[in-house]
């Protein structure tokens, strides 16, 4: 809020963070650390109508995340180490395609190889994050139609059963044929 004042009461971040891993202090330790930071932030920037972090920490039912996809106007998936996440991935299939949102995503998530179109960041670069967002909340109807429509064909074309067709090739390749 502090770098685009402008977004003040028409942006809001929701994280979702589902229970796991409970009695890991490591887990425990982070939980702790999200809540003072959304606390602090809501407490800086927040109104009696508006807040800037909404914060949840508890269990989404499945048939509900679709939805909840659907009508977020950018989806921030930033892990500092990850494999495929396919919450991405679930995010385009979610949207409309005649006014999808737009996909921010952590290069070090393995799915940013297949997602390119997605707006791609490092994570640790805050600034760029942050700059990143502010273009995926800007960006025009049809560049987000276009990024949108390209990364379903990819995730269409790039299924389970291609994934299982290229793992199944790539081993025999390394085992000699």
């Amino acid at each position: 809020m502090a770098q685009y004042p402008e977004n003040r009461r028409s942006a809001t971040l929701i994280q979702i963070a589902a229970p796991s891993r409970e009695t890991v202090d490591a887990y425990a330790d982070l939980r702790r650390e999200l809540e003072g930071l959304s606390g602090a932030i809501n407490g800086e920037y927040g109104e009696l109508d508006w807040m800037p972090v909404r914060y949840i920490h508890r269990t989404t039912a499945r048939r509900r995340l679709p939805g909840l996809c659907r009508a977020c106007r950018v989806a921030l998936v930033t892990p500092l180490r990850d494999g495929m996440n396919l919450v991405a991935k679930e995010f385009v299939a979610a949207q409309d395609p005649d006014d999808p949102g737009v996909l921010v995503l952590s290069r070090f998530a393995g799915a940013a190889e297949q997602l390119r179109e997605a707006l791609l960041v490092n994570p640790y670069d805050i600034n760029a994050t942050a700059q990143a967002i502010q273009q995926a909340l800007h960006m025009p109807l049809a560049e987000r139609q276009s990024r949108h429509q390209k990364l379903l064909e990819r995730i269409r074309a790039q299924d389970v059963h291609w994934w299982r067709r290229e793992y199944l090739r790539t081993l025999a390749e390394t085992d000699g044929g």
